[in-house]
């Protein structure tokens, strides 16, 4: 058997209660979810899932086409 280790995670309290929860109603423990989730980063060498940046809501298409409304108006 593989020697075993500790990983230690800071997160809200709030956040880890729903988490346990949400682990508890699909048969798993927090560790075995987190616990599944490295081995799918090592099995398929990437974050399974998608993160993004979020955007500037500055710079939406809605505010964008205001400014280029503004800037004609000026010209």
């Amino acid at each position: 058997m593989a020697k075993e280790t500790t990983l230690t995670v800071r997160m809200d309290d709030d956040i880890r209660k729903e988490f346990d929860a949400f682990c508890s109603k699909v048969g798993l423990t927090a560790s075995g979810a987190v616990n599944v989730f490295i081995r799918a980063v090592l099995r398929e060498r990437k974050i399974p899932f998608e993160i993004t940046e979020e955007a500037d809501p500055f710079y939406s298409e809605s505010n964008l086409l205001v400014l280029r409304k503004s800037i004609e108006q000026n010209d």
